[in-house]
Order: structure tokens, then C-alpha cells, then sequence
């Protein structure tokens, strides 16, 4: 039991209530029954990055110790939309939105999890037969003033900030999940609290024996400072190429690579102690940093390109061009290089490309190019913008 328990807790930002889900592993142990243990995510987007692996990690970690794990799809309450953490309502996405997006969730989130042993859940399944009587008996099970507890509601209510009703909702559906699924431990990021919360009171409302709640922490960006999150284009995406991957785990601070390593990484506190305890005493964060980057290209690649995308990322550091570079057909020769950059999409308009020129940021054929006015000529060339963003252009 202590070694369950020690794994649950490693890395986790808190438990509630730990005397509670002691009891639960134990009578597990006993019976040899496994706990059911949940998490749902919203389908807002189509792309998983690193900051959501932090809680399927764990997740992970709970289906090894022999529990019954419940991946739940919340295609209905992405109806809703999640409005922890925002100052304004979260647009609905529809239907259609939330079906193309759930359609590459699993397959993702499976380069985590063990997919035979997971079971998957949509909340429509249970959302959708409530009907309108079945809304209104759930939401008299909670006052609107305990939902205004929740920091962002109270924030946009002294604020004078709308409040759409439907969003007071959405902690009731996702407690409602709860409910349905029996769970016994609910995972989730720190932000989701509240909402974890409101399931284990609902679950004592319909008489259930009240579920276990697990936060972690939100990873933070490749800016080291705000969350992971597409809208802020700090992500590492499971899915992106091995070598874009690698170099974006180089890029990291070294100061934050530790918060890496403790949130991603699968090697064990004992071997992170003794990176840490070698770094101190003169080696190179770059190596610990490497190690770390390895491991997660292999990961979700295979050993093969973790060795592979490390050779690439040696031979950039050397001023090298990649083995794979983006083929690009242009024309209107001759093109501004402001143009160039932005048609060729390494930058992502004109004026980005200029202010990289005037900073020493863009080389062609590895020569740096200097002249914001210069007029490219047709022809076959390597364009660099920063270490990481090359473009084979083909100009005519």
C-alpha cells in the first residue's frame, strides 16, 4: 500500500482526501478489486502537447499498479465549455468540432496510456438522456452561491463581467461524470479543482461513496512562464517530428528543465537527485538535458529517432542543415525577402520577417542576410530563419 500511495503522490500537487483514499487502496488490496480511476478532457482541440501528458502520466502510473482506468471524452461538456481560469465565456464549439477533434484524442493519448487496458467514455452517454427534468433536479442539488466560490466566477462578478448561465452548469456536468462512472479518484490539473470538488458532493448527494481527488500542476511553456497551451504557442505537440520535438526540449531553460523532468519524466527521483547533484558539481546541463529530450522522442517515436533527431540537433548547433527540410514553390522573382519569408511561411507576416533581418536571424544557403530591402532572384536555395525553421525554396 505505501509504495501505491507514494506512487500516486510523486509529483502531484495534492490529495483529498489522503486518509480516505488510503482506505481505498487498502479494502483494494484486500478484495482485489481495482479502483475506478478517472479523467476527462474536453475535445476543444484536435492536438494533444506535453502539458496534457503531465495527468496521463499519472494516469499511466495508476493503470501499472493494476486500477481500472476510465479515459472520458467530454463531448457533451465541450458543448459548454470550460470556463475555469477565463475572464470571459468560452465560445460552445459544436457538434461537428467536437467529433473531429475527439477522433484523434484516443490514438493520441494511447501513445501514453496502455489502450487495451483503458476504458473509453463519452459523457453524451449519460448527459443526453437527463433532458430537461433531469438538468433541473441536478442543478438543486447545488446554490448558486457556492458556485460563485469558484475564483474566476467571483473575479467576473465584481467585475461586472457577463456570466452566461450555461457556464454555471458546467461544474455540475462534470461532477454529474462523477456520479455516473462510480469513481473512486478523479485526476486533473490544478485549475480544476473546484470542479473535482463538486463531483465528490454530488457523488454523497446520490448516496455514493465520495471519489478521491488528484491535481497536478500545469506544466509550463517553452517560455517558461505561462502554462502550456496552443492559444499561447508554447506547446511541444506529442505528435510533431521527432527532430522539431528534441529541439524544442534543447530550448527550455535550464533552470526549468528540472520542472521537466519531475512532471514528464519516467526515470526514477533517485537518478533525477543524482542529475542534479552531477550538475552541481560541474557537469553540463546540456547533457542532463539531452538525457531528457531522448527519452521523450523515444517516447513517442521510437529509440531510433531520439538517436537520430540528437544527431540532427548536433549538426544545427554546428550551423548544419537538417536531413528533412520543407520543400516551397514560389514565384514573382524577383521577390522582397520580407515576402519570401512570409510566403515561405517562416515568418508569419512581413514585418516579423524584416525585424529577424535586422537581427541577424535569417541566412540563405547559410549566409546571413543583412538587407531588409534585398530582392531575391530566381533559383534553388536553403532558407534559415532562427536554429530551428528552414525552408527548401524553389523560386521562379
Amino acid at each position: 500500500m505505501q509504495e501505491s500511495l507514494a506512487v500516486t503522490k510523486r509529483g502531484a500537487d495534492e490529495l483529498l482526501i489522503e486518509s480516505d483514499f488510503i482506505q481505498k487502496l487498502i479494502r483494494s488490496e484486500k478484495t482485489g478489486v481495482p479502483l475506478r480511476v478517472k479523467l476527462g478532457l474536453d475535445p476543444t482541440a484536435p492536438d494533444l502537447h506535453l502539458g496534457h501528458t503531465v495527468v496521463l502520466n499519472k494516469l499511466r502510473q495508476m493503470q501499472d499498479l493494476g486500477h481500472t482506468v476510465i479515459f472520458l471524452i467530454g463531448d457533451f461538456t465541450s458543448m459548454i465549455g470550460d470556463p475555469s481560469g477565463r475572464n470571459i465565456t468560452r465560445p460552445p464549439l459544436t457538434r461537428e468540432q467536437i467529433s473531429e477533434n475527439a477522433a484523434t484524442y484516443f490514438a493520441q493519448a494511447s501513445l501514453v496510456l496502455d489502450g487495451d487496458k483503458t476504458e473509453i467514455r463519452y459523457n453524451s452517454e449519460w448527459s443526453d438522456p437527463l433532458g430537461a427534468r433531469g438538468m433541473i433536479e441536478l442543478s438543486a442539488k447545488y446554490t448558486v452561491a457556492r458556485i460563485l466560490e469558484r475564483e474566476d466566477f467571483t473575479r467576473r462578478f465584481k467585475a461586472g463581467t457577463p456570466i452566461s448561465v450555461h457556464e454555471l452548469l458546467y461544474p455540475l456536468m462534470q461532477g454529474y461524470d462523477s456520479v455516473a462512472l462510480r469513481s473512486d479518484l478523479e485526476l486533473g490539473g490544478t485549475d480544476q479543482k473546484f470542479n473535482l470538488l463538486v463531483g465528490r458532493e454530488l457523488q454523497k448527494d446520490y448516496r455514493q461513496e465520495q471519489q478521491c481527488i488528484l491535481t497536478m500542476p500545469l506544466l509550463e511553456g517553452l517560455d517558461g512562464i505561462e502554462k502550456m497551451s496552443k492559444s499561447k504557442g508554447n506547446t511541444i505537440g506529442i505528435t510533431e517530428p521527432a527532430n522539431t520535438m528534441f529541439a524544442k526540449v534543447m530550448s527550455i531553460s535550464d533552470v526549468m528543465m528540472w520542472r521537466y523532468y519531475e512532471l514528464l519524466s519516467f526515470r526514477s527521483l533517485a537518478e533525477i537527485a543524482g542529475f542534479k547533484k552531477a550538475v552541481e558539481e560541474g557537469r553540463n546541463p546540456r547533457d542532463v538535458k539531452v538525457a531528457l529530450a531522448q527519452e521523450i522522442v523515444t517516447r513517442f517515436h521510437s529509440r531510433q529517432a531520439g538517436e537520430d533527431a540528437l544527431a540532427d540537433f548536433v549538426n544545427r548547433s554546428k550551423g548544419g542543415i537538417p536531413d528533412e527540410v520543407p520543400e516551397v514553390t514560389l514565384a514573382g522573382a524577383p521577390l522582397g525577402i520580407g515576402q519570401l519569408l512570409k510566403q515561405a511561411n517562416l515568418c508569419p507576416s512581413s514585418s516579423d520577417a524584416l525585424r529577424m533581418v535586422e537581427q541577424g536571424g535569417v541566412r540563405i544557403d547559410g549566409a546571413v542576410i543583412i538587407d531588409k530591402a534585398l530582392k531575391v532572384d530566381a533559383g534553388s536555395f536553403v532558407v534559415q530563419v532562427g536554429k530551428r525553421k528552414f525552408a527548401r525554396v524553389h523560386l521562379s
